[in-house]
């Protein structure tokens, strides 16, 4: 996938992933005001994004106010960030930065450790824009339930967030940064500045943007089946 700079260097796609109260969110903030503090073009983006069509559907499962089957709800979410796919890559294209809190490996994750089959999971997230840097907060499922608000969504329930960790475990790879999300915040906000600033140059010094898992497209539809989904929203085509 060609690059398409130009003139312009392009921006970073940097992913948080990790538990439930691993400190995603707190920390994607911080590192949104920092790299503006830096002067560089960036923007705050979370999954599931809760303001489209597709994202309220999901939020009123997250909250039990809805009963889905588990293959229709992995289907959501996979919509849910199709939705934002052009946005994002105009966005990175143009110089700007996305911070995002929760992407692809998230939905795997989380939709693997209800019993759904690995492979059948990534399969509607081929096509998605793969992130320059996956930085993971690392943190015991027993210490992150420690933490205030925990058991306020449908997820945050401790023997389930075990079976996420460990199928998060699965998917990581040689490029995923670990930060012990256990350690005191600015330590954590530290290491994430110093990686999150190592991507951003590697990106304007021409790194091109990928798609996700393209070793496993062959025999997937990829996106096309979310069409559906997202026209049987109100207001939509």
């Amino acid at each position: 996938m060609e690059n398409g700079m130009g003139d312009n260097p392009r921006g970073a796609l940097v992913v948080l992933e990790g538990l439930d109260r691993s400190g995603k969110t707190s920390q994607a903030s911080g590192l949104l005001s920092y790299l503006e503090g830096q002067g560089l073009s960036a923007e705050l983006w979370r999954f599931p994004d809760r303001n489209t069509c597709v994202g309220q559907m999901i939020s009123s499962y997250l909250s039990n106010k809805s009963e889905l089957d588990d293959r229709t709800i992995h289907l959501l979410f996979s919509a849910n960030r199709w939705e934002k796919r052009t946005l994002m890559e105009s966005k990175l294209r143009s110089g700007t930065t996305l911070i995002v809190d929760r992407y692809s490996y998230s939905g795997v994750a989380f939709s693997s450790a209800k019993g759904l089959d690995t492979e059948w999971c990534k399969g509607p997230e081929i096509g998605l824009l793969a992130p320059d840097l996956v930085a993971y907060l690392d943190i015991p499922p027993q210490k992150a339930a420690e933490r205030g608000g925990y058991g306020g969504e449908r997820y945050e329930q401790l023997e389930f967030q075990k079976k996420v960790a460990q199928h998060y475990e699965m998917l990581h790879d040689p490029t995923w940064k670990i930060v012990d999300a256990c350690l005191p915040m600015e330590e954590v906000a530290k290491q994430l500045r110093e990686i999150v600033m190592d991507c951003i140059v590697n990106c304007r010094k021409g790194k091109p943007l990928t798609e996700l898992w393209q070793r496993n497209q062959e025999g997937v539809g990829g996106g096309a089946g979310f069409l559906s989904v997202l026209r049987s929203c109100p207001g939509r085509s």
